[in-house]
């Protein structure tokens, strides 16, 4: 080797190493509670994400998971930097996306997570329909006003009475967490009604004098439930670290398929769930209306439900536009 061709490669070695160490040690991601979270805790358990980033050349990743009560609190910590990956509904994608497109922190999915419908349950025998709610119900929902449940209910709303009155419910909702909420529709407390997901519904369905109201699949179809998103500065930093995330959603769907009581078994232990034995976890695990997939499924119909009550400034042009161009092959709607 001739000294000009050293000296060229002594000046190039500090770009290779940034270039090798461009991606992030550790990531922490934001899951909340109940089985539309079950492909993220297949991960954690099983290690899935650590072991797609080592085979990408991203070796000892530290991948750290967090539970959180509600949207807002994932939101929060993913706008705020101290959470890379959080799984939201398609409502709260759409909210991010509109307030941060054309910015750094400009939050895309990665890939979705699953389809599941949101179960309204109440314990009040007047309430056959939606239309029986009054002032002396309470309906718990994640978060109010802007949770899947909450537009679920809201979409309802604008299907039975006209688009114009399409928030003539919001007043009998109260934010809640599905565990708390849960106790309290169980144990005769003010709240006495849920719109919830797997396996609250079936929680409460099993106590006599709880019945169901509604699935929002009887409003809008089959829809995603929730999205694996980031932000496009920790993306365009870090693309194999995204692409370890799709690729560990991909292998925990199709474990959770494969064997849905060694899922099962999973979840039970991660979340110390006492109220159910493996088998039922199976039922509700291989529900038809239950889709492990990464594939999304009505996202337009959400959006343009937003953009029209104006909740969104902007609308999408195709479900594309909140995903990043890699999952574009996913064929969603």
């Amino acid at each position: 080797m001739n000294r000009r061709a050293f000296v060229s490669g002594l000046i190039a070695l500090p770009a290779l190493v940034r270039s090798a160490r461009a991606e992030v040690s550790g990531i922490k991601l934001g899951k909340q509670y109940g089985l539309p979270f079950l492909p993220q805790m297949v991960m954690e358990d099983r290690r899935l994400i650590e072991a797609h980033a080592a085979r990408l050349g991203v070796s000892g990743l530290a991948v750290v998971w967090q539970t959180m009560g509600g949207p807002g609190a994932l939101n929060d910590g993913l706008l705020s930097g101290n959470i890379q990956f959080v799984n939201v509904a398609s409502p709260s994608l759409a909210t991010l996306w509109d307030k941060t497109s054309g910015t750094p922190s400009e939050v895309r999915a990665v890939c979705a997570v699953q389809s599941m419908p949101y179960v309204l349950t109440t314990r009040n025998p007047a309430v056959k329909t939606i239309a029986d709610f009054t002032s002396a119900d309470r309906i718990a929902v994640p978060t109010v006003k802007i949770s899947g449940q909450a537009m679920a209910l809201q979409m309802a709303a604008a299907k039975l009475w006209g688009f114009e009155k399409y928030d003539r419910l919001d007043e009998f909702t109260v934010s809640m967490g599905h565990p708390d909420a849960m106790q309290a529709v169980v144990s005769g407390q003010t709240v006495n009604s849920h719109f919830s997901v797997a396996p609250f519904n079936y929680y409460e369905l099993r106590v006599a004098g709880i019945h169901k109201v509604l699935s929002s699949y009887e409003t809008d179809g089959k829809h995603t439930n929730g999205l694996q998103v980031t932000t496009r500065a920790f993306h365009d930093a870090n693309p194999k670290i995204c692409q370890a995330v799709r690729a560990a959603h991909e292998e925990a769907n199709a474990f959770i398929k494969s064997d849905p009581k060694a899922a099962a078994e999973i979840y039970l232990k991660l979340v110390n769930d006492k109220k159910n034995s493996a088998d039922d976890l199976v039922t509700m695990i291989t529900d038809p209306d239950i889709d492990y997939t990464t594939t999304p499924a009505n996202l337009m119909k959400h959006a343009e439900f937003m953009h029209k009550v104006g909740r969104l400034r902007r609308l999408p042009a195709s479900w594309k536009d909140l995903f990043f161009a890699e999952a574009h092959d996913l064929g969603g709607t």
